[in-house]
């Protein structure tokens, strides 16, 4: 429905933009159909309402124009997407859990170990083993937090004599090698280390290799997820398992 210039000027601001808003949509729908004078009553609009000329290029700007109609307009942006939406829903693994262990050394957040686990469910890193001070997946914060993948991942509590060597350390010094030009063997332990004081020192003397993400900014360390997460695609990016 088109209004006339009296007519449109009759609505309050916020209704203009939620016509604006409405016209772009429509436009939207009829994309790969529309010419540039498909635009002219929306340049009307425009010119009505005192705002300057815009050009609709391409359909990201129009998606942007829209969202910025919607705000304006008092509308929630939550439930008006115009952009194809990403995918939310569960799929099947493509890939099963190699033979490698992730090592959470006295951690003490439930949050970031549910927060590990999703990221190991996720990218197939390998089991997941508890230090005895851990939260372990019958946690409910843990359990929250990881979104299901408590009950896929490999978790294990206690027999840590048998681990797959090398002994990989995530933590940060001076010695250590960037996780960017390291090369991760086929089999290994990743041990990450709590969230203030890091690896303990019983890890640390039994790792064989320490590595570490790079940092420029004046923080000394990441959140051991965070952390985990880096590490984690690059063993993706290195490693197809």
């Amino acid at each position: 429905m088109k209004f006339s210039k009296r007519k449109f000027l009759d609505l309050n601001l916020r209704q203009r933009h939620k016509k604006c808003a409405e016209l772009l949509k429509s436009y939207f729908e009829q994309w790969n159909s529309l010419d540039q004078g498909a635009f002219e009553y929306y340049s009307d609009l425009l010119e009505w309402m005192k705002l300057g000329p815009f050009t609709l290029s391409d359909v990201k700007i129009l998606a942007d124009r829209y969202h910025w109609h919607l705000k304006e307009s008092g509308l929630s942006l939550k439930e008006h997407n115009l952009l194809p939406s990403i995918r939310t829903g569960d799929r099947m693994p493509k890939s099963e859990f190699p033979n490698n262990a992730i090592y959470l050394d006295n951690l003490r957040s439930a949050y970031n170990v549910g927060s590990i686990l999703r990221t190991c469910e996720a990218l197939r890193i390998g089991a997941v083993y508890f230090s005895e001070s851990t939260p372990f997946i019958d946690n409910e914060k843990v359990q929250r937090t990881a979104m299901g993948a408590a009950e896929i991942v490999p978790c294990f509590k206690g027999n840590l004599e048998n681990l797959p060597r090398p002994i990989i350390a995530l933590d940060t010094s001076d010695e250590a090698a960037k996780v960017s030009e390291f090369l991760f063997p086929e089999s290994f332990t990743l041990v990450l280390g709590n969230e203030e004081y890091g690896i303990s020192d019983e890890w640390l003397g039994k790792a064989d290799y320490l590595v570490e993400i790079p940092l420029v900014g004046m923080k000394n360390s990441l959140n051991v997820a965070c952390a985990f997460a880096i590490a984690a695609a690059e063993i993706r990016k290195q490693r197809i398992f």
